[in-house]
């Protein structure tokens, strides 16, 4: 399970309860915007100190390829490099550096090969969200022609562990640790109960780094 997060983090002390309680590590990806803001620097801490993997998103999550046409860049090498060195700046500060933090999730879960490659470049993997479910709708909200109530991503997930032949294991499920105030359906309400089925189903949840490597 992974979570990322740039400008909300509302859901950040009601997430990391229901992972202490479970007893589940799970990861987190984090733009510079985040871990600079003196407002979450309480939860960056504890997500840390309570064993959780903690990477880059990107520092101020920028957008790489157009929508339509992925292929055409919306950003040269060097704003990439910089962009995502001044990410992994600000990690430092939480005494998180680089060499522990070797996964990064790109920004939109959007990117191409040449930004794959520029990942490799400075010695990082770039990962992302298995498709299937809805759960990286978490962030909709009423009135997005993509909204999706949080009953809608619980049982996306559900259906797709029951229909597809490998379930989920392997699986690097999405969810945002905040979302616009808009959007009251919170899904990560719901995340006790979904960690309780699939561990009923006989599911074990463990950091990006120990599924990968």
């Amino acid at each position: 399970m992974v979570f990322t997060g740039d400008e909300f983090a509302d859901g950040g002390e009601f997430i990391a309860e229901v992972l202490e309680t479970k007893n589940i590590r799970a990861s987190f990806f984090l733009t510079g915007n985040f871990y600079r803001r003196s407002a979450f620097s309480r939860i960056v801490n504890r997500l840390k100190n309570d064993g959780h993997y903690m990477g880059a998103h990107s520092d101020k999550h920028l957008l790489y390829a157009d929508w339509t046409q992925r292929d055409s860049l919306l950003v040269t090498e060097r704003q990439f490099k910089k962009d995502l060195r001044k990410n992994y700046s600000h990690m430092k500060k939480f005494k998180i550096d680089k060499s522990d933090a070797a996964y990064f999730l790109p920004p939109f879960e959007w990117y191409n090969r040449s930004i794959a490659e520029w990942t490799r470049d400075l010695n990082l993997s770039l990962i992302n969200f298995s498709p299937g479910t809805r759960s990286a709708a978490d962030y909709t909200y009423p009135g997005m022609p993509a909204y999706r109530t949080s009953e809608e991503i619980y049982d996306s997930i559900i259906n797709y562990e029951k229909q597809d032949r490998n379930g989920l294991n392997g699986f690097i499920l999405l969810v945002h640790i905040g979302t616009d105030e808009r959007r009251t359906d919170k899904f990560y309400w719901k995340l006790g109960p979904l960690i309780d089925e699939l561990k009923r189903k006989g599911y074990s949840f463990v950091r990006i780094d120990q599924l990968l490597e």
